[in-house]
């Protein structure tokens, strides 16, 4: 079965379960766990060989090796090693751990040191579009669950983290339950085997909190081996409550996807995978191998929801406001909802203000200097109202990335494309460029006095259409510019016209310019 396929199936949102294989395909600095513990053995011994001497004293029966053992011994060795030399090679390290306990609070060097190295986060620039096409999942993400202790993935999706005891109470929708710890709180990292034993006695609580996604939700684990524990584990936990040959579990089973990593392959095609338990219960499940990280993220996120997650999100929080006595939020029902038809319907919730907002008249220059959002979005029922906008014809509007999105309807798309290509034109021809000048970056052009400020924008935009400035560069100069002025309105339209037009549309808008 196809990806596309299997996607199309899903009936409510799908759960991501995110392993460090994601870290190390977009950080240029990331860590396994066994390469975490064999890097922190290197540093305090300069000794490769102190590692496996650890590793060959806790090797398991079937051939695993216990890195929570190993991280036991080592946070022993990394504690003496600190200790022995204050202002040596850890100085900032025994900083940290001093003043800490000056503020009561006791957190190991080794988890102090952990939270350092993964704190510095730096993208591969060469995977930043796949990056973007992880991003545009948002929408249709209920929660992720990661054994990751970056922040890589709140950062990426904006979700909100869930460390620790946060986890026991929470909103599942748009959240990140980081169940292993992270860099922002050192003392909620989970590495040693005493860390592993309290975890264990508390997950009882958190998968309480986790079994009904785990149920109700398909589940997709990204950046995990195929034989990893993690998943293991979780298919025990759902099979000790869910009978395994029941129709709940079958539906389970069939929402269950692993994709696991296998380089240069661009297949999105599911198989069967049979994983055992401990018990010899066996479970299959769907396998996706692949390298086609972006195809894979299309998929998902070309599937049409009935509502987004952030508005769940939004909804569920407010109700749990209401819920609290003496919340100060007052609930009005405007009509008798028994006798509303369902196309009647409306549940509107928030401040007036809000509200106002929400429903206000969207007009063209609205749906421009909100650009990014939609497009990145992906909100469909905001370029849906471009016909009833009056764009006048000497207004800049940048249309061909509205229009390149599935379930648009747009009229008179193919006008405002046709005026988006005669205004750039326009204003190129009307001032002269020195093509001799030979930018390759935005910032030169600002820098050169010798262009003056209003004709700035000319020269962007048309080394923009010359291909001689990258694309990545000016969507980064246009997110930072606060003003949505003219100058920002041309150089919008250019980017659009490049980044979702043809070839043939530039060269047209090129044609004739002297």
């Amino acid at each position: 079965m196809h990806l596309k396929e299997f996607v199309s199936n899903y009936q409510t949102y799908p759960v991501l379960f995110i392993g460090s294989g994601i870290s190390l395909r977009y950080l240029k600095e990331s860590f396994t766990w066994e390469n975490l513990l064999k890097h922190i053995c290197f540093e305090i011994t300069e000794n490769n060989e102190y590692f496996l001497d650890l590793k060959s004293q806790y090797q398991n029966e079937n051939q695993t090796y216990s890195y929570d053992k190993i991280a036991s011994e080592l946070e022993i060795k990394f504690t003496e090693f600190c200790s022995k030399n204050r202002d040596g090679k850890f100085k900032e390290i025994n900083d940290m751990f001093y003043k800490n306990l000056e503020n009561n609070i006791n957190v190991s060097r080794l988890k102090i040191y952990i939270s350092k190295l993964f704190a510095d986060l730096e993208i591969k620039d060469e995977l930043q579009e796949e990056i973007n096409g992880l991003k545009n999942l948002k929408k249709n993400i209920s929660s992720i669950i990661t054994t990751n202790y970056d922040t890589l993935i709140e950062n990426i999706f904006d979700f909100y983290p869930l460390i620790g005891n946060d986890i026991l109470m929470s909103n599942p929708y748009g959240t990140v339950y980081k169940i292993h710890g992270c860099v922002k709180q050192p003392q909620d990292i989970i590495v040693t085997e005493k860390d592993y034993e309290k975890f264990n006695k508390k997950y009882e609580l958190i998968q309480a909190q986790l079994l009904s996604l785990f149920i109700h939700n398909p589940i997709i684990f990204i950046g995990y081996s195929i034989s990893d524990e993690n998943i293991k584990k979780l298919l025990r936990i759902i099979f000790d409550y869910v009978t395994p040959n029941s129709e709940i579990a079958e539906k389970i089973k069939s929402n269950f996807l692993i994709v696991e990593y296998e380089k240069d392959n661009t297949n999105l095609n599911i198989s069967d995978y049979d994983i055992v338990l401990e018990n010899n219960t066996t479970v299959r499940v769907n396998k996706l191998k692949t390298d086609n990280f972006k195809g894979l993220y299309t998929e998902l996120a070309n599937f049409q929801p009935h509502v987004s997650v952030m508005d769940i999100r939004k909804v569920y929080s407010i109700i749990r406001e209401i819920e609290i006595v003496g919340s100060g939020i007052k609930v009005e029902i405007a009509q008798d909802i028994d006798n509303l038809g369902n196309h009647e319907k409306i549940l509107v919730i928030g401040s007036d203000k809000q509200i106002q907002i929400q429903y206000e008249n969207i007009t063209g220059k609205k749906i421009l200097r909100d650009y990014f959002n939609i497009i990145e979005n992906k909100i469909v029922e905001k370029i849906n109202k471009i016909d009833e906008c009056r764009i006048q014809k000497d207004q800049y509007f940048p249309i061909y990335g509205f229009s390149s999105f599935k379930n648009t309807v747009i009229d008179k798309v193919d006008i405002l494309k046709q005026q988006q290509k005669e205004k750039l034109q326009h204003i190129l021809i009307e001032k002269k460029i020195n093509k001799r000048k030979g930018f390759t970056n935005i910032q030169d052009i600002i820098d050169d006095d010798s262009i003056p400020k209003t004709y700035k924008k000319h020269y962007i935009l048309y080394y923009l259409l010359k291909s001689k400035i990258a694309i990545d560069s000016v969507e980064k100069y246009l997110k930072q510019e606060i003003n949505k002025d003219t100058e920002y309105r041309t150089i919008l339209c250019g980017y659009d016209l490049v980044k979702y037009g043809t070839k043939e549309d530039i060269q047209e808008i090129l044609k004739g310019i002297k």
